[in-house]
């Protein structure tokens, strides 16, 4: 009890010191920022906006819809103690000015860097300039090329087959409630390793009750809680907080550091690992990424290697998984998206020679690509409830947008994809209305324009993974959706989201899966 007086002393001085600094240094100096954009949110003195913060914690994501819904640029600024005005936007032209026309002047910066740090190091989703360049060239020239992508498919199929159908068909059997979300997660991390290390943990082998102290599992879990801890650095309202506990070395800054520890010595030694049975004729050639980046020479350090892997497998596990888990809760009250979804399906297996069929519960790549209604009813799932729903920016040197917005250097702009999904200016009055169709044209699938439609970012950033993430869902919902019925057990309402990186789902998605009749 002493200890935590001292440390609760100790941060009320230094909270009222940093207070005073920045009163008296700051009241004389130009704000950076003019916007003509109105803010229709209360704002206290000194305290700025953070009692509105605090106030709609809860329901953060849908409290900025609301008022970027209620400003006629989709654009507002916003001011909290100790941290300089943000820059929060849902306008398509903002978005493109900013992830493409002026890429250069909005990197993620230092402080959103330092956020994710000692989780992600300098991978590629974690970095910028030089260090960003060379990832993005070397990952963009092997995730186009054809052979990855048949490990990927193949991979998928694998998994499918041998884990997650017998897994429902158990519980279909037993009756027995499972967390879909948890599966999906699971199935998504074996996966995302088999694709980055070709290594596999096994993890949606060990669930319900079976054996999960593998070194595989345990790396998943420590993996999970290591990004929840780093995602809550983003939604302290005093930005300075996790650095004290950091250099106290207290509470979850200690977790995490020990988390890290961990997730590294595992990384470490799966590469030491893969590096050792690689032959020279085998690098840089086929299989999964490692193999394909040890040949590399700009990429070959050990830390390098174990920071491009981890970035693959965090961004690999929550994003699909996460869009899938959304995807089935929305289908579950609408047996007429799913009945066009099988109807699909059973002209596709029509249609299809026998002979191309890879096995009869699952889908060869051909068969994937012709899913035009299912792709439809993905991107329609992920407009509502984008994995990555917002997505943060510094801007190097002052600019001017293009709905007049001044914004000055250093300050941190965000964009809102969740928020863009819920406009009535980029979707029409039904743009709160689930409808594949609005994604068809003759019944093929039609993309949108990248700035509307951000899910994937756009520009220069643009996810590299995109086409293998829609393989991956594909193949997963066309699976499962043709075996069973997947039932949502509160169907009506709208399951509450983590604040977190991703768009996951508090208290995970419980259903009961049940045999499809014929």
């Amino acid at each position: 009890m002493e200890l935590f007086s001292a440390l609760t002393s100790f941060f009320f001085l230094l909270s009222s010191l940093y207070l005073f600094i920045h009163i008296h240094q700051t009241r004389p100096k130009k704000p950076n920022i003019t916007n003509s954009t109105i803010i229709i949110i209360k704002r206290y003195p000194i305290l700025g906006h953070l009692l509105e913060f605090i106030k709609n914690r809860n329901r953060i994501l849908d409290w900025f819809t609301d008022i970027l819904k209620q400003n006629p640029k989709s654009t507002l600024v916003l001011k909290r103690p100790f941290n300089k005005p943000t820059v929060e936007t849902a306008n398509p032209l903002n978005m493109e000015h900013l992830a493409k026309n002026n890429f250069d002047n909005y990197p993620k910066g230092h402080f959103m860097i330092s956020l994710m740090g000692e989780l992600l190091g300098g991978g590629i989703f974690n970095s910028d300039a030089e260090c960003w360049k060379v990832q993005r060239k070397a990952v963009s020239h092997e995730f186009s090329t054809k052979s990855l992508r048949n490990f990927v498919v193949k991979s998928v199929v694998v998994e499918i087959q041998t884990r997650l159908l017998p897994i429902l068909e158990k519980a279909s059997e037993t009756g027995q409630i499972i967390d879909l979300q948890d599966v999906l997660e699971r199935f998504a991390f074996d996966n995302i390793c088999q694709l980055a290390f070709d290594f596999d943990p096994g993890c949606l082998g060990t669930i319900h009750g079976a054996d999960s102290g593998g070194a595989g599992d345990k790396f998943m879990r420590d993996l999970a809680e290591a990004v929840e801890i780093s995602s809550t650095r983003f939604m302290n309202f005093i930005p300075f907080l996790w650095r004290i506990k950091r250099f106290l070395n207290v509470g979850s800054e200690k977790r995490l550091k020990q988390l890290i520890l961990t997730i590294h010595k595992f990384a470490d030694s799966i590469i030491k690992s893969r590096k050792e049975s690689l032959s020279k004729e085998e690098k840089n050639t086929e299989g999964d990424l490692l193999s394909r980046f040890i040949g590399d020479d700009e990429l070959n350090s050990p830390e390098f290697l174990r920071d491009i892997v981890t970035n693959m497998i965090i961004a690999g596990r929550d994003t699909t998984s996460s869009a899938l888990s959304w995807f089935f809760w929305v289908l579950s009250s609408r047996q007429e998206i799913q009945h066009n979804i099988l109807k699909e399906l059973e002209l596709i297996r029509a249609r299809t020679d026998a002979t191309n069929f890879n096995n009869s519960n699952t889908y060869s790549f051909d068969q994937i690509r012709d899913m035009q209604y299912m792709h439809a009813a993905i991107s329609e799932s992920m407009r509502l409830y984008p994995p990555v729903p917002v997505n943060s920016r510094v801007c190097l040197n002052d600019d001017v947008w293009p709905d007049g917005t001044m914004v000055g250097k250093g300050t941190m702009v965000s964009f809102h994809p969740y928020a863009m999904g819920r406009m009535e200016s980029i979707w029409g009055e039904n743009c709160l209305e689930f409808k594949p169709e609005r994604w068809l044209v003759d019944g093929v699938f039609r993309p949108e324009n990248p700035y509307r439609y951000p899910v994937f970012h756009g520009g220069p950033r643009m996810c590299l993974g995109k086409e293998m993430a829609y393989i991956q869902m594909k193949s997963i919902a066309a699976s499962v959706l043709e075996k069973f019925e997947v039932g949502v057990l509160d169907e009506d309402t709208c399951p509450e989201n983590l604040h977190v990186v991703t768009l996951r789902m508090k208290g995970g998605l419980p259903v009961r899966v049940s045999k499809r009749s014929v």
